[in-house]
C-alpha cells in the first residue's frame, strides 16, 4: 500500500474527530495586536466618545479584527446590540444607548429603520458602531436620504495583515486555544498559506483538531499535512 493510501486509511479507521468543545478567545482591548493595517481602526475605538461623526462604520475582510474592535466598543461604551428591521425598535433604543450593528452588509436591514436610528443618534448625542466586510457604497441602498448619511459616517477600512502581524496571529490563535507552538513550526506556516486572517483561523482550527484526533503534538509535518489539504494537494511524507 502506497504512503498516501495508508494516510487515508488511518484517517477512516485510526482517528476520531474530537468533540467541538469551545475555546474562549482573548478578546480584550490589552489583547489587540495592533499593527499600521489595523492603527487607524484602533484610534477610532479608543477615541470614543470623541469622534468626529456619531456614525462609524469598520470595514475589512472576514477575520480582520472587526469583531474584536466591537467588542472593546460595546464594553467601553455599553452599548446595545440593534437589527434595524421593521418592528425592532432599534431607532428608540438609539435615543438612550450607544448601539452596534455587526456585518451590516449581510445581516440584512431595513433601509427606513437604519434612516431612523442614525437620526436619533444624531438628533440625541448617542453612538452607532457598524461592521462590514464591504464598503457601504456597495450596499446597494435605494433611500437616498440613507445613503446620504451613510457618505457622512466616518469610514475606516482594515487591510489584510503583512508577514509580521499574520505571524502574530497565528501564535495568538494557538494561545487562545492554551497551545504553545514552536516558532518554526509557524514559520513554516507563514511560508505556505494564503495570505489572510480567515485562513489563518481556519488552518489553526484544522491543526488543533487533527492532533487531538491523533492525540499527537503540533509538529511541522502535522501542519504541513493540513496546508495540503487545504489547496487540495495529498499530504505531503516527503517532509
Amino acid at each position: 500500500m502506497r504512503d498516501n493510501d495508508k494516510l487515508a486509511e488511518r484517517r477512516k479507521t485510526g482517528e476520531q474527530l474530537p468533540l467541538a468543545f469551545g475555546h474562549q478567545a482573548a478578546s480584550g482591548r490589552e489583547d489587540l495586536l495592533v499593527s499600521e493595517r489595523l492603527a487607524a481602526a484602533v484610534a477610532i475605538i479608543d477615541s470614543w466618545p470623541h469622534w468626529a461623526s456619531p456614525v462609524v462604520i469598520l470595514t475589512g475582510p472576514q477575520g480582520s479584527g472587526k469583531s474584536h474592535l466591537a467588542e472593546v466598543w460595546r464594553n467601553e461604551s455599553s452599548a446595545r446590540d440593534i437589527s434595524p428591521v421593521t418592528g425592532s425598535q432599534a431607532a428608540a433604543i438609539a435615543r438612550d444607548h450607544a448601539v452596534l450593528f455587526e456585518d451590516a452588509d449581510r445581516a440584512g436591514f431595513d433601509e427606513v429603520e437604519l434612516f431612523h436610528v442614525i437620526n436619533s443618534v444624531r438628533q440625541h448625542g448617542t453612538s452607532l458602531l457598524m461592521t462590514s466586510r464591504s464598503w457601504p457604497l456597495s450596499w446597494n441602498v435605494k433611500l437616498p436620504d440613507l445613503r446620504s448619511r451613510l457618505k457622512a459616517a466616518t469610514l475606516v477600512e482594515i487591510g489584510e495583515p503583512d508577514e509580521e502581524l499574520l505571524g502574530q496571529v497565528i501564535f495568538k490563535l494557538f494561545a487562545d486555544r492554551q497551545l504553545a507552538v514552536d516558532e518554526r513550526i509557524v514559520a513554516t506556516i507563514l511560508n505556505r498559506m494564503e495570505r489572510s486572517l480567515a485562513s489563518a483561523q481556519e488552518l489553526v482550527e484544522r491543526i488543533d483538531r487533527l492532533a487531538l484526533a491523533r492525540r499527537s503534538k503540533i509538529t511541522r509535518a502535522l501542519a504541513l499535512e493540513v496546508l495540503d489539504e487545504m489547496r487540495g494537494r495529498e499530504p505531503s511524507t516527503a517532509e
